[in-house]
């Protein structure tokens, strides 16, 4: 039933290429029939449409909330004829991310995912799929791990795996989990770059929860999102090896080929999104959404669904003479250091909400605060002080009133010039 088949059209001597995808009849009428509307879905719905359209030729799948769906729409699609590509139901995420290595390899557009222990289950394979240097994208769903193991927002999971040399980023909407999937294939997929994708969102948050998500046309998606071709599929006219095991002197230039190309991410990232903008008229910062930061004196770092109610609590707050302000991180790998310094020049003290756990960590508290820190420590002039606050553990939400109880926290270390602690526990301190 897939979708990719090899062009035999080939000059002696050219590297082998696969011939474009051909879409169904009926994905070509249903795609069609929705360009230009608004439909209200979930995040797990989005993700499985910007797959539709990215034309997708391997999907590989395993259950487990809050992630099921995403692959629940998709054999839909398959099962109604609206999109050609085969799915591979695996025994486990192990195999599910093995099967999506190996159509990546050959030059596929694959797709997978998974959530909590599910994205900890198959991590051996994360290292060897960067390494190799296959593209392939997989949509995260978070939800803590075991214990506690709820259904909810917790990015413990994919933060797990932040220094497996993946692109890693989280959604606060459906229409940015739509968006960013886009944006992460035509990054991933660059020559320069040729890394492989997770795209987070916010389990129930965001997985569940729906949202207006505006649908394209299939010639803006085509346009910005071109055939796949992988430049070294395996194909047996012309032999070539994939594997981890190597020669030890072969281990560092490798290792600083793959450094190199998530340095290189940073610049393809912001031409991609600058892309994006161009054909679908929505514009996204690059790395690093500022909130009310011109004039701030005290700032929220956070990443992921919770974003939207902080927002609303700047709001509130600044409407009571407080100068607060938010700094959104949508990529966390690369982690966009110059411009976090930039967004946060001036503020005189900064909270990290940890969604996650970093246990025995420099902080005592999260992960995420150790990559700010140590951007913020580059920045010249005056840095402002830090501090962490973990929060939304276990799939709780987050409410406005703890965003508020945060920022009287940053403006008691501004007043005094110094942070109480480097990691405060919400809900269970005074």
């Amino acid at each position: 039933m897939t979708s990719v088949h090899v062009d035999h059209g080939l000059t002696s001597g050219a590297p082998p290429r696969l011939a474009p995808a051909v879409r169904t009849p009926d994905g070509e009428k249903f795609l069609n029939g929705m360009a230009g509307t608004r439909i209200r879905q979930n995040g797990c719905a989005a993700a499985a449409y910007a797959a539709l359209y990215a034309n997708v030729d391997v999907i590989t799948a395993y259950p487990i909330r809050p992630y099921t769906a995403i692959m629940m729409n998709l054999a839909q699609f398959i099962a109604d004829g609206i999109l050609d590509a085969e799915y591979i139901h695996a025994d486990g995420e192990h195999s599910q991310f093995s099967a999506a290595f190996g159509a990546g390899s050959c030059g596929a557009r694959a797709y997978t995912g998974s959530s909590g222990v599910g994205v900890t289950y198959g991590y051996e394979m994360y290292s060897i799929i960067s390494g190799a240097r296959i593209p392939i994208q997989m949509a995260i769903a978070d939800r803590t791990l075991d214990p506690p193991g709820d259904f909810g927002s917790e990015h413990t999971d994919a933060l797990c795996t932040r220094d497996m040399g993946w692109l890693l980023g989280w959604a606060a909407t459906p229409q940015e989990v739509f968006d960013k999937s886009l944006i992460a294939y035509a990054i991933g997929e660059d020559p320069r770059v040729l890394l492989p994708q997770m795209v987070v969102q916010d389990g129930y948050f965001v997985s569940h929860i729906a949202g207006e998500v505006e649908m394209p046309a299939i010639g803006q998606v085509e346009s910005f999102l071109p055939p796949y071709q992988l430049p070294f599929p395996l194909d047996p006219r012309r032999p070539v090896s994939h594997g981890p095991q190597i020669h030890p002197e072969q281990g560092p230039p490798l290792q600083l080929e793959r450094a190199r190309a998530m340095e290189d991410a940073l610049g393809v990232i912001r031409e991609k999104t600058d892309e994006f903008a161009q054909v679908f008229g929505r514009k996204y910062p690059h790395f690093v959404e500022s909130y009310k930061l011109d004039d701030a004196e005290i700032a929220i770092v956070i990443s992921g669904g919770h974003s939207v109610t902080c927002r609303a609590a700047v709001d509130r707050l600044r409407a009571a003479g407080v100068r607060i302000g938010m700094a959104r991180l949508l990529w966390i790998r690369p982690f966009p250091t110059s411009d976090l310094q930039e967004a946060l020049r001036g503020v005189k003290a900064v909270g990290v909400v940890e969604t996650n756990l970093g246990l025995g960590g420099a902080s005592y508290g999260g992960i995420l605060s150790l990559d700010v820190t140590t951007a913020l420590y580059q920045m010249d002039g005056e840095r402002p002080l830090a501090t962490s606050f973990m929060a939304g553990l276990g799939g709780e939400t987050v409410p406005m009133s703890e965003f508020e109880w945060m920022a009287g926290k940053l403006g008691q270390a501004v007043a005094r010039g110094r942070v109480e602690k480097a990691a405060h526990w919400v809900g269970f301190e005074d």
